[in-house]
């Protein structure tokens, strides 16, 4: 019955990774050598690598919680329903998905003018940050954006509490306590991995959006710990159940 779970684990894995990886160059060289500077290139590349493993984390999630479904509704036929052709499919859709919704965003900002103070709040390139340097119109920019977050995050979370709300319903249907308890045993470790991805990133939507007045460390810090904590916290949530 594990199977096509760690398939998904392993797309989770390499997410969580790529976002690691992505982030490393500049917080080595800014808390190892003292690096305040990143070419305008690189930061663009390291945008499009951030938000693309990014998407792709938050849709492994989504999976993940279809695969529990899959799994408490019809557990007789779940390796037949998730085989692994099926989830092969679904991670080339992922990874498809995750780059070509991204690829508009830096051709975007390439060809607005940047003038004055080009100095970035965070450890990293975000497109929030990036796009509020360029003096030129960027409510192409702001609107994409928008429209990327609503189509990526914001769907994929809705889908996630429908797919729990229904995990809840088919739980409930069954007759014994224990079989409930044995049943839900198998969601806890995927509710723990989306709340430890989908804390940090409202907690920093909500202090770009009504933060003005706060301290710029503590801006500095969520965005830290909202790439840096799944990366972490995931592989010892999923090595304890394990």
């Amino acid at each position: 019955l594990h199977q096509p779970m760690y398939f998904l684990l392993a797309m989770l894995v390499l997410a969580e990774v790529g976002v690691s990886a992505s982030t490393l160059p500049t917080v080595i060289g800014i808390f190892l050598f003292g690096t305040t500077k990143i070419s305008f290139d690189a930061c663009l590349l390291q945008m499009f690598s951030i938000h693309s493993f990014s998407i792709m984390e938050s849709a492994v999630l989504l999976a993940m919680s279809v695969d529990r479904f899959v799994a408490i509704y019809s557990p007789l036929r779940y390796t037949s329903i998730l085989t692994p052709p099926r989830i092969f499919g679904t991670g080339v859709v992922i990874g498809l998905k995750s780059i070509m919704l991204m690829v508009p965003l830096p051709i975007l900002l390439w060809h607005l003018p940047f003038c004055g103070h080009n100095t970035l709040s965070h450890s990293y390139c975000l497109h929030p940050n990036l796009s509020h340097l360029p003096c030129g119109d960027i409510s192409i920019n702001n609107i994409y954006g928008l429209l990327i977050v609503t189509c990526t995050f914001g769907l994929d979370s809705l889908l996630i509490v429908v797919s729990y709300g229904l995990i809840l319903h088919t739980v409930l249907n069954i007759a014994t306590g224990e079989q409930r308890k044995k049943a839900l045993n198998t969601c806890g470790s995927h509710v723990c991995a989306v709340l430890v991805y989908y804390v940090p990133m409202i907690s920093l939507s909500m202090v770009h959006r009504f933060g003005h007045q706060v301290s710029p460390l503590l801006h500095v810090m969520i965005a830290n710990a909202y790439l840096f904590f799944p990366p972490v916290v995931n592989p010892i949530i999923y090595s304890i159940k394990t």
